[in-house]
């Protein structure tokens, strides 16, 4: 995967959840499989609505049913149209590293399949040796929100699908 990095950052400003979900479909139809997305923000920012989006971009037949993994601690979507599976990790409630070590995280990270993480802060020190794209959200105003993408591969950047999205609302910085 580092040969595919150019290791921009892009802010992107999201009016909606609606295109919070568009701007993960875009980036979910750009992956290739082995990736490890981390997810950080507060409260009510995105990170959910994005894995919905990352979701359908990846073939989910519905997406309305990624929710956040917060008391099971992951959730496997899988599906016979998915191109990859995905395996969103909550790591809001967990007490240590180690506990997000026991969840099987290495099993997790196959070339079949994306691993998105949200509260990843918490768990930084087990992801220092992992190449992972880091998405950044935070509130502007009730419904609008700055989305920061760390370390986003040159696949997804160059892709059709995810340029003009990302030129209509981004900002490098």
């Amino acid at each position: 995967m580092n040969s595919d990095r150019q290791n921009p950052n892009l802010q992107i400003t999201s009016h909606s959840p609606d295109e919070t979900i568009q701007l993960g479909e875009k980036i979910g139809t750009c992956l290739k499989g082995g990736e490890v997305i981390t997810l950080i923000g507060p409260l009510g920012s995105g990170k959910t609505h994005f894995v919905k989006g990352i979701a359908a971009g990846l073939g989910a037949t519905d997406s309305r049913h990624v929710t956040s993994p917060t008391f099971v601690l992951v959730n496997e979507y899988t599906g016979t149209k998915m191109r990859l599976d995905i395996y969103h990790v909550d790591a809001y409630r967990l007490e240590s590293v180690g506990q997000f070590e026991m969840l099987g995280f290495d099993d997790l990270c196959r070339p079949d399949s994306v691993v998105l993480i949200e509260w990843a802060d918490k768990v930084k020190s087990a992801l220092q040796n992992i190449d992972t794209i880091g998405v950044e959200f935070s509130h502007i105003d009730k419904n609008k929100r700055q989305i920061r993408l760390k370390n986003t591969p040159d696949y997804i950047l160059r892709n059709d699908n995810c340029q003009d999205f990302c030129k209509s609302q981004q900002k490098k910085y």
